[in-house]
């Protein structure tokens, strides 16, 4: 199944929803002028195209492989990956006084979803690195910042973040590794961390570990927690990878999709040599690796535009070459392609409209991280509440799109050699990890509603309200700003009871609000015009009002979820 950039739409996005000039036109993104921009999405595109989609199949048929030495890639992927790195696509947004571009995050995003529509499970290797830079950053010592961040900037080490382990889950509080202290400085880590992607690999020469852990007499639960350094290879006297550190990976999980992308059980310290730094203060974790999840749900949101536009790109060209039946009520009777039939044509145009959708939601939420790093503190609310919609309605959409993928190709699309089953194995771990979208919708009511008393989800709906025409999405707007005032003083149960529904209502409204801006700024004649405006228009008629159909839910108490006994579920 043959990709194609989309780089066209992405430019569109970026100009109309992101507003990209005007981040140019500062003095930290100058650089990305127009013909900056162009070069970079074509040649992304090029690249992904060439060195990294054919490498799609084998990855997925073939695998990341567990063996006693370590994670073995399969044949091509050290060689392609090696090629990104040498072409410079690591550094785009990468900051320039560790070797980046450091061009806006917004156009790295573009790149990451050019990367990812071609190979998916491949890109999630590039993807942890972006949050690792990002941490160190932040909270980074200068001499962790000097000796790390200009082989992450280039990609020529990778990185992770080590969360999970098998007792807790998404409770982070309940974690186990340990840190002690060794008396040098450095600290002794010891335990085992859980779906750890790409936690081990061969197509680079260090791999750096984020790990949180909890150091001798912690308190309890989160306030606990300290984030650390784990390098796999300690550096020597130069700076470069030396001694083993201690950290092996005891096997790899057999996942429903995504095999390119190696999901670890790494076990740190077995042999009681396992060293690492602590990254800022002791018991800072938790804040440390937020600054790297926020970034990671920013970017498993891509990965629910980067399945979608895949899935939507296999199943246009099959049903623009698959031929079957006669168009209904047609006196001609010669079987014609499935395109013109008028179901696939519902299915095709609703996945071109969720894709876009996605996109416009995605990449917006990436132009609120440069104007908050601009200084911009009404972008960083902003950036704020709309993190959970991005995630979790990105992905969800993804689910979609994948899965009317496979339906437009009929029982061909329950065949593996097509291709549209991949999108939707691949598509269904994107809800659940970096916090499911459960816990972005709990964290949409339960800490965003209430940002500045409220201020930040009133400012969202008077930006939507000033500008929405379609009468739909005008209902919508209103129903959402009735069910948030509502939900900002239910008690526990009724907010996260109603949650979901809230979280899909109010991301509907905002896709809206972009379709709406994206429809009235294609004036052309052009295909491309003519199609944003046709995907638009389906939207705001077709999807918007299927989001009024949750109102309901939005404003239902939890009285009724525990009307039984919880033994009644198994019934």
């Amino acid at each position: 199944m043959a990709f194609a950039a989309p780089v066209a739409e992405q430019r569109f996005v970026l100009d109309q929803v992101v507003g990209l000039p005007e981040l140019a036109a500062t003095e930290m993104f100058a650089a990305a002028s127009e013909d900056v921009v162009d070069a970079v999405l074509e040649g992304a595109g090029q690249f992904a195209e060439g060195e990294w989609a054919p490498l799609a199949k084998v990855g997925d048929t073939i695998g990341a492989q567990w063996t006693v030495d370590g994670v073995v890639m399969p044949a091509g992927y050290p060689e392609a990956y090696r090629a990104y790195v040498e072409g410079g696509w690591g550094t785009i947004g990468a900051p320039e006084a560790w070797g980046g571009q450091g061009l806006p995050f917004a156009l790295q995003t573009a790149v990451l979803e050019t990367l990812g529509g071609a190979n998916t499970g491949f890109a999630l290797c590039p993807t942890l690195t972006v949050g690792a830079i990002e941490a160190l950053q932040h909270h980074g010592s200068p001499e962790q910042q000097a000796l790390y961040l200009p082989h992450l900037a280039t990609g020529e080490w990778t990185g992770t973040m080590n969360l999970t382990e098998p007792q807790a889950g998404s409770d982070v509080g309940a974690l186990r590794t340990m840190a002690t202290p060794r008396g040098d400085g450095r600290w002794s880590i010891k335990g085992t961390k859980i779906y750890i992607s790409f936690g081990d690999h061969d197509m680079a020469p260090n791999i750096v570990h984020l790990v949180l852990a909890r150091t001798p007499d912690a308190p309890p639960g989160t306030r606990g927690i300290s984030l650390f350094l784990v390098p796999k290879y300690r550096l020597d006297a130069d700076g470069k990878p030396g001694t083993f550190n201690d950290v092996r990976v005891v096997s790899i999980e057999h996942k429903m999709g995504l095999h390119a992308s190696p999901t670890c059980v790494l076990s740190f310290g077995d042999h009681d040599d396992c060293l690492g730094e602590l990254i800022g203060p002791e018991h800072g974790g938790l804040r440390a690796m937020f600054t790297m999840m926020n970034n990671a749900r920013l970017n498993v949101g891509l990965q629910g535009v980067q399945i979608a536009e895949g899935a939507t790109q296999g199943a246009v060209a099959y049903a623009l070459d698959r031929v079957q039946s006669a168009r209904a009520g047609s006196p001609d009777k010669a079987p014609i392609r499935i395109v013109d039939h008028p179901d696939v044509r519902r299915m095709l145009l609703r996945m071109k409209a969720q894709t876009q959708a996605a996109r416009a939601l995605v990449y917006y939420a990436a132009g609120q991280v440069d104007r908050a790093t601009l200084g911009d503190a009404a972008a960083k609310g902003r950036l704020e509440l709309v993190t959970p919609l991005a995630k979790a309605h990105a992905t969800d959409l993804g689910n979609e799109v994948a899965s009317i993928g496979i339906q437009v190709h009929g029982g061909m699309g329950y065949i593996e050699e097509t291709g549209a089953a991949r999108f939707f194995r691949d598509a269904r771990i994107t809800p659940i990890y970096e916090g499911t979208n459960g816990i972005q919708a709990a964290d949409l009511v339960g800490r965003k509603l209430g940002l500045e008393n409220g201020a930040v989800f009133a400012a969202l709906i008077a930006d939507i309200r000033a500008d929405a025409k379609a009468a739909g999405l005008v209902e919508l707007v209103e129903a959402c700003d009735a069910a948030g005032r509502r939900l900002a003083t239910a008690d526990a149960d009724d907010k996260l009871a109603a949650s979901y529904p809230f979280l899909t209502m109010l991301s509907v409204a905002t896709c809206g609000w972009l379709m709406e801006r994206e429809a009235a700024a294609a004036t052309g004649d052009d295909d491309f015009a003519t199609m944003k405006r046709a995907s638009a228009r389906f939207y705001l008629e077709q999807i918007v009002p299927e989001a009024l159909g949750l109102v309901a839910a939005a404003n239902a108490s939890a009285e009724a979820l525990y009307a039984v006994p919880a033994e009644m579920f198994a019934a």
